[in-house]
């Protein structure tokens, strides 16, 4: 899973809960979802290496959030909520243990062998170190995975995604990546994969899945799936604290540096890319003055890292295209012709559809809309790109460039069939109207000239 592609900067690719049955405090409502944000990952780690079961662990997790949308408004909300969830999570897993010996000793002799391989930790460890929420993370990417369900199973069980965010984070339907996730469950249960971060010696090789789990999440925030919101900050800034663990951790792997620098320094510009409405504000047209200038920093000096001592990795070189953006004033002034070199670099690390995406718009900034429309028509046939609402809007953004109105409107309107955020669509709604174009076509057979209605867009603006 690859970077999501707009214009020419490197874009990232990429949970129900119950309800009670009657009226809660919006306070006390406010403070469970502050909660179950903040904590359900904790939460399900603890679980799960307590139980050794990640269905339980995910089962009396809920469990545990609906008691506390039941309790606290009659009790209140206590002050160590995190504890109040896990004791109440671990009692409901020990009354379904005692209905099931059979599935209790199982679990029994999974939890004696976690126990053997994770020796507690030296009693001068930092609190976060070993983390639990890592402890799971390692564990989703324990190489007797499929590498295809490790990302898949830590997006669902320590982000907090849904199955169909997932699902789209990774551009599958929703079905196949249901599958994926109950087929890497049941391995980590049948193969009897412990709960822990692995030693020293073992965790360069586990490295990479982990950080393109992270990343996963980060680009999540940063362009959501679906929803209202454009952003989700709090996924990013969860993806870049998890970063930051695994950086103390490992201080010496560059492209833990990499990856740490792609984020701030995209992140940086968080506060630009929408309006006061939540409306997109493309790059071109942000306030470049509301960038956060101390992250932009921090993100150079870990690209320095990140390229210096051996062979650029793909989180390196995305990071250096991010500050090549940031160092900009403008969108003009952007040195253009190093984007294209390090997406050419970027390429042969990374071979994909996306990249060559985000690499033919860097194309049309560097050469004319005319030179990357040749190469965007070249990947046309690419199944992932099929269904992914960045290609046709960067095809209806050429177009227009190039005066081709009639055919531009025609890609706004796919895109505006695929995008999945209310931001983007109101955006690509704003862009057929500039160019004098109806939201929908007209359909030839209606011979009334009236628009055909598409139940997939939203009506208004």
């Amino acid at each position: 899973m690859d970077e999501r592609a707009a214009g020419a900067e490197p874009l990232p690719v990429a949970a129900g809960e119950g309800s009670a049955d009657r009226v809660r405090d919006a306070s006390v409502d406010a403070s469970v979802e502050s909660v179950f944000r903040e904590e359900r990952g904790r939460l399900l780690a603890s679980l799960a290496r307590r139980f050794g079961d990640l269905d339980l662990a995910e089962e009396v997790a809920s469990e545990a959030i609906e008691a506390a949308l039941l309790h606290w408004p009659v009790d209140g909300v206590p002050d160590r909520p995190g504890a109040w969830l896990l004791t109440t999570a671990r009692r409901r897993a020990v009354d379904r243990l005692r209905r099931d010996r059979t599935y209790a000793a199982r679990l029994a002799v999974l939890q004696v062998e976690a126990d053997r391989a994770d020796p507690a930790p030296p009693a001068d460890a930092s609190d976060d170190l070993p983390d639990e929420r890592l402890q799971l993370f390692f564990t989703c990417a324990h190489p007797a995975l499929p590498a295809e369900d490790r990302g898949a199973l830590m997006l669902r069980c320590l982000a907090g995604l849904g199955t169909p965010e997932v699902a789209r984070a990774y551009l599958v339907p929703t079905a196949t990546m249901a599958q994926r996730i109950v087929r890497a469950k049941k391995k980590i249960r049948e193969a009897r994969i412990p709960f822990r971060v692995p030693g020293a010696d073992e965790l360069p090789a586990r490295l990479p899945g982990v950080l393109q789990v992270i990343y996963s999440i980060f680009t999540e925030g940063y362009a959501a799936s679906s929803g209202p919101r454009l952003q989700r900050l709090d996924l990013a800034e969860e993806a870049i604290r998890l970063a930051r663990i695994l950086r103390r951790l490992l201080p010496a792997e560059r492209e833990l540096a990499g990856l740490l620098a792609l984020m701030l320094s995209i992140h940086a510009r968080r506060a630009a890319r929408t309006d006061p409405d939540g409306a997109i504000v493309l790059l071109d047209d942000q306030d470049r003055g509301r960038w956060d200038r101390a992250m932009i920093e921090e993100g150079r000096a870990l690209v320095v890292a990140a390229l210096t001592g051996g062979p650029p990795g793909r989180y390196g070189v995305q990071a250096a295209i991010a500050a090549l953006h940031d160092e900009a004033a403008n969108v003009a002034t952007t040195d253009w012709p190093q984007v294209v070199a390090l997406y050419d670099v970027l390429l042969v690390l990374t071979p994909s559809p996306i990249v060559a995406l985000n690499r033919a718009a860097a194309v049309a900034m560097r050469d004319g809309p005319e030179a990357g429309l040749a190469l965007l028509d070249e990947l046309a046939d690419e199944p992932r790109l099929r269904g992914y609402h960045p290609f046709p809007t960067a095809r209806a953004d050429l177009l227009e460039r190039l005066g081709r109105r009639a055919e531009a409107a025609a890609a706004y309107r796919e895109a505006l069939d695929l995008a999945g955020t209310e931001p983007e669509r109101a955006h690509l709604r704003r862009r057929l109207r500039a160019i004098g174009a109806p939201e929908a076509a007209l359909d030839p057979t209606d011979e009334a000239g009236r628009p055909t209605a598409d139940p997939s867009t939203p009506s208004g603006t």
